[in-house]
């Protein structure tokens, strides 16, 4: 196995697995909106693809594993691609020196990656993609002793991991439950036989460029995202027509009715349909009327209002590349927080972060996101509050890559974070602040109040897309249907007998009179003994984000 075949698997699986995220991302079975496996790993493999397109064809199969693993690295997004850039950067270490590769090597490359990314995991956890990596060593390793060929060595490594995962919902319940394989495990599967594709002597898989949409369509899009939305759900389907259809037209006015932005298209045999609405399920049942829903492409119904922030948080990550600018240190300390929301990132900065990066759930920065804002932070010594499970072990990746002393505090929530800024103390150094910050922000309690993104069923909870969810310090505590009666739940439940302070954060999808009746009946409840604040927060996906201190 040479460079350029290595090049061209790993490019191929790059693109692959961008054209299959969306499935693995409906793996995930916990129903709060996050940064989704398959996202995250489709973009820490698209950072090597494109560092693998300035190598020369005639790289060695060292070079193009280390070039990848660095791209890698640095682009890693969520646990999910820490851990498969990790895997890869033991693979590099396994090819390093080497103008060739025969089936052992392959075969200790793949078993180097898999120690690495165990060792990245303070507990790991079987049934998920280190457990389906694993699988895939171990068989590599077995077949290699026999057989020195690559390709067949890594044929082996697809197969065991293909049991591997198929086996992952008799390791872990909730898989079981929900009836699902491992997300990661998926991805990564996924990735690898790709590669295997191209190591058989397929074509390397490149990217689809997106045809131009006909003109009246970009229009919609541009009224879409420019304008307020008015309507919440982009609508399209196509029916079939019946014998006896009504006249179409009909359809367009009943839907100009409870929508807007109606295109309704028809020839001799199908009605095709575009709309939005806030009752896609009544536009759906008056097209039964006009004849029946055609298998593809099924119809496809989109929140518009989670679509725009998206875009609007992607354009603003892209933003930050010019927004740093290389700072020397000139001080002892710096932060650098990861925050998303006007009001949480001037919070923090009114507590002294140096750099707020964009981010959190549902939008995991990179590494190179985080490690460009330490740059950017004028100081010897830089705390980094990640305040998001998910991004934390990216953070860490940053540590070795940084050119000035970086300490990682595991800040899992905002409110988390906050309360380690405010308990810094200039007079300690970087241990002492490291211990104190630490004891300080695990005291914290944090209530959240968000929305399922998906149906499901979770420690004995069925959940329906769109419902109120409660999380309680990031478990699942209920659901409701009104929001600030779970908000006010959820407070009740957090609060105890050492609790000074209640700060509710809303977010920008709360409207400040609904945020304030919620304040007013906190206060009511618990203002005499604590201190009741509202903030806001401005921060998306979460409704209400609660610290209890």
């Amino acid at each position: 196995m040479n460079g350029k075949l290595l090049n061209n698997a790993l490019c191929s699986a790059a693109v692959t697995i961008e054209q299959n995220r969306k499935q693995i991302d409906e793996l995930n079975v916990y129903p709060v909106p996050d940064g989704d496996t398959g996202t995250n790993m489709s973009m820490t493999m698209t950072a090597a693809r494109r560092a693998l397109s300035v190598l020369p064809e005639n790289a060695p199969i060292s070079e193009v594993a280390e070039k990848a693993a660095s791209a890698m690295l640095r682009g890693a997004r969520g646990n999910s691609g820490v851990i498969l850039s990790l895997l890869f950067r033991g693979f590099a270490k396994g090819l390093a020196g080497l103008e060739e590769a025969q089936g052992q090597d392959i075969a200790n490359a793949v078993e180097m990656g898999v120690q690495a990314a165990y060792k990245s995991v303070m507990k790991p956890t079987e049934g998920t993609i280190l457990t389906v990596a694993r699988m895939g060593a171990q068989r590599a390793q077995l077949t290699a002793r026999e057989n020195h060929d690559p390709v067949a060595v890594w044929e082996e490594i697809c197969k065991a991991a293909e049991e591997a995962l198929a086996n992952t919902p008799e390791q872990l319940e909730i898989l079981k439950k929900a009836g699902v394989v491992d997300a990661g495990g998926k991805g990564l599967l996924t990735i690898w036989k790709a590669m295997l594709n191209v190591f058989h002597g397929e074509m390397p898989v490149e990217p689809v460029q997106e045809s131009r949409k006909k003109p009246e369509t970009i229009a919609i899009g541009r009224q879409d995202f420019e304008e307020e939305i008015r309507f919440t759900y982009c609508t399209e389907f196509i029916v079939e027509k019946n014998k006896n259809c009504p006249d179409p037209f009909k359809l367009r006015a009943y839907l100009e009715t409870i929508g807007d932005c109606v295109v309704v298209v028809d020839d001799e045999e199908i009605i095709k349909v575009h709309v939005h609405t806030d009752n896609p399920g009544k536009a759906l049942q008056k097209a039964l009327e006009f004849g029946q829903f055609v298998n593809e492409p099924k119809p496809k119904i989109e929140n518009m209002r989670i679509q725009h922030a998206g875009r609007v948080r992607e354009a603003q990550n892209a933003a930050q590349d010019e927004t740093y600018v290389r700072a020397e240190p000139e001080k002892q300390f710096g932060f650098v927080a990861v925050a998303a929301g006007e009001g949480i990132e001037n919070t923090f900065k009114e507590l002294g972060a140096d750099c707020v990066v964009r981010g959190g759930q549902t939008m995991n920065p990179s590494t190179e996101d985080i490690l460009k804002a330490i740059h950017a932070t004028p100081a010897k010594n830089v705390f980094v509050l990640p305040n998001n499970k998910n991004i934390i072990m990216a953070a860490e990746q940053a540590v070795s890559l940084a050119d000035r002393n970086v300490c990682v505090l595991p800040t899992r929530t905002i409110p988390q974070g906050l309360s380690a800024m405010m308990a810094f103390d200039e007079s300690l150094d970087v241990e002492g602040n490291r211990i104190l910050m630490t004891k300080t922000f695990e005291k914290v309690s944090t209530g959240q109040v968000t929305f399922a993104a998906r149906d499901s069923e979770l420690e004995g909870h069925k959940i329906r897309e769109g419902e109120v969810l409660a999380l309680d310090n990031g478990k699942l505590s209920f659901t409701d249907k009104e929001l600030n009666k779970a908000a006010f739940k959820l407070i009740k439940k957090l609060v105890n007998g050492e609790t000074g302070f209640i700060t509710i954060y809303y977010g920008e999808n709360v409207e400040e009179t609904i945020a304030e009746q919620l304040y007013e009946k906190v206060q009511e409840k618990f203002g005499e003994k604590m201190e009741v604040l509202l903030v806001n927060g401005g921060q998306p996906v979460y409704y209400y984000v609660i610290a209890i201190e």
